[in-house]
């Protein structure tokens, strides 16, 4: 997106409010008037864990999905300016979309793997996971040593170039082959 890496992960949270499936419509809220999308790998963690070495976290992996992190981008920039958390501009109801999950068993090299979204059929993200800042075992390596990783969480592992604004209307497709696709409607 521009930025310039940081020497550590940047980490927010959403609630489980936020999550919805696979065809479930992404809602703009009345206090936004830029919504972004950002297409994302998702690692479903499979057992408890603090401090978890590099060298062992994708033990810790039990599946890799598809998800769509939406941001209201006029909130997160005003949240940055001002220092404050970015709760608000991350956490919104219908703020992670989230695929099926594949047993991580099944897929051979989670750092290789295409990943793109369209919106109306005109591709505007597209990727590869080999070219993610942080590597998935380096993220949950990092988280583990900030909180405990619970049997349940999800990580959103970050999104590549193009992301954009969504209106309402525009019908956005999530894919990572092998892994799944995600369609919804902005409303």
């Amino acid at each position: 997106m521009g930025g310039v890496p940081q020497k550590e992960p940047i980490i927010f949270l959403k609630p489980t409010s936020a999550i919805i499936e696979n065809g479930q419509n992404i809602v703009i809220p009345k206090m936004s008037n830029n919504v972004h999308h950002e297409v994302e790998l998702t690692v479903l963690i499979g057992k408890q864990g603090k401090n978890i070495p590099q060298s062992e976290a994708l033990n810790y992996v039990a599946g890799y999905g598809v998800g769509l992190d939406m941001t209201m981008r006029d909130k997160q920039s005003e949240a940055k300016k001002a220092g404050n958390p970015w709760a608000v501009s991350k956490g919104f109801d219908t703020s992670a979309a989230l695929s099926p999950f594949i047993e991580a068993s099944n897929i051979s090299n989670p750092q290789d793997l295409e990943i793109k979204l369209t919106v109306n059929g005109t591709v505007r993200q597209h990727s590869n996971t080999k070219k993610m800042i942080y590597t998935i075992d380096v993220l949950i390596s990092y988280l583990s040593s900030v909180f405990t990783l619970e049997e349940g969480d999800i990580i959103y592992t970050g999104t590549p170039e193009g992301v954009a604004q969504v209106l309402p209307g525009d019908v956005l497709q999530a894919e990572i082959p092998g892994i799944g696709t995600l369609q919804h409607t902005v409303r």
